[in-house]
């Protein structure tokens, strides 16, 4: 048994947590429970863990029972009233705060209060959470049980540990990298989302530049035939997620190989910051005019997760196979390629490989850049073939920016 100070304190932790539940309940001007009640019941829950620690786990069990014949009768009377739905919100908060008291008395402080402030939010959020429900659409809910599928289900039952050609194929870590990208992907789309419509050009290309940002640039290219007071938007949403695939990459790499980030990173940040400042003067003169509202179709689908994880498969055996065989070239070589389309993949391989210690952190930084600076020629090719006239100009200027930037840190960063 803990000694009288330790206990009080535990008893006035109890009331205090369930007294501050109830306040809510209290505001939102519940009839079943209230502010006495809910202090009241976490109380009866410490009091009744304290004495199922002298006289056993059945104290704990008889209290249960002697709650829920106190609250069944309540939710019954509810139901004989006109609300169509009163649901069981309080009757479970009841519950959980009784649960809560108890694990005061095991000393589980920090514990108690953590469940005490997520009910508290949860009762709270009423309004915001089912107003995010209703929002959420058939295609959404699909996506979001993908994500749970490849990150909860499938990844936790696949081997941790290396196979295959020198080494390199982890299948726990491969999957991994299809998480976090589908991940990211799907995040970046939800906020788009949930925020507000009214939308500038920052906010659509830093989730564009998050979601895809050579889809982005394909995308924006198509509407540049629009009207033409557009132009200077289209160009701000292409270069600023152009900016943001580098904080991408500094994102994936500091995941994957936060042992080397710090002898990595360094150029890698100041190519973010030199292509962030070329995107905020064209975010500048993009101002006075309105960019067109992000997509409404989910950009994560289980079979672009599973090619996305083939082609990461490849690019780790093809980066390995030429550090062996080619040295530095061939690596160079494998960057450029992969990097046309998709930064994700030589990216996160180069990173393990560094991580791993099988490449070192000079060589790994400037295959990322080689990847990067690829992705913007493909997408500067992307801008000429499906751009409108005023669209590619501006575009290609920034671009070609961003490349001298990018090559001048290749040749003269030590």
């Amino acid at each position: 048994m803990i000694n009288d100070t330790g206990l009080l304190q535990s008893l006035g932790i109890a009331l205090g947590l369930g007294l501050l539940v109830g306040l809510q309940r209290e505001w939102e001007h519940n009839r079943l429970a209230g502010l006495r009640t809910f202090a009241l019941v976490s109380l009866f829950g410490a009091l009744s863990g304290m004495l199922a620690q002298a006289h056993g786990g059945w104290v704990m069990g008889g209290a249960l029972i002697a709650l829920a014949a106190i609250t069944v009768p309540g939710y019954m009377a509810s139901l004989q009233e006109k609300e169509a739905d009163p649901g069981l919100t309080t009757e479970i908060a009841l519950l959980v705060m009784f649960a809560t008291g108890a694990v005061t008395m095991l000393r589980h402080h920090m514990v108690a209060v953590v469940i005490a402030g997520s009910v508290l939010v949860l009762l709270q959020g009423k309004k915001p959470l089912h107003q995010m429900v209703h929002r959420i659409g058939e295609n959404d809910l699909r996506e979001i049980a993908r994500l749970v599928l490849i990150g909860l289900v499938i990844l936790p039952v696949l081997p941790n540990r290396s196979f295959g050609y020198d080494g390199v194929l982890n299948p726990f870590a491969i999957w991994l990298m299809v998480v976090l990208i589908v991940g990211i992907s799907l995040v970046a789309y939800l906020i788009s989302k949930f925020l507000s419509p009214s939308r500038g050009a920052a906010l659509t290309g830093i989730l564009g530049g998050l979601i895809s940002s050579t889809a982005t640039t394909a995308s924006v290219s198509r509407r540049s035939h629009g009207p033409p007071g557009h132009a200077p938007a289209l160009v701000a949403i292409t270069l600023i997620s152009a900016a943001v695939v580098f904080g991408r990459v500094i994102i994936e790499v500091i995941l994957v190989a936060s042992g080397v980030a710090s002898e990595v990173l360094p150029p890698l940040v100041a190519m973010m910051v030199l292509a962030g400042i070329i995107a905020v003067v064209a975010y500048r003169f993009s101002l006075k005019s309105e960019p067109p509202s992000p997509g409404d179709t989910p950009p994560s689908e289980l079979k672009g997760a599973v090619i996305f994880g083939l082609i990461y498969v490849v690019v780790l055996l093809a980066v390995s196979f030429a550090r062996e065989h080619f040295g530095q070239t061939g690596l160079f070589t494998v960057a450029a390629f992969s990097g046309l389309t998709d930064m994700d993949a030589i990216t996160l391989s180069t990173a393990s490989l560094s991580q791993a210690g099988q490449l070192d952190a000079s060589t790994a930084w400037r295959v990322i850049m080689t990847g990067g600076l690829a992705n913007l020629l493909f997408k500067a090719a992307l801008v000429i073939g499906m751009g409108s006239r005023v669209f590619i100009k501006p575009v290609i200027l920034g671009f070609a920016a961003m490349l001298t930037g990018g090559a001048a840190i290749l040749a003269f960063w030590p």
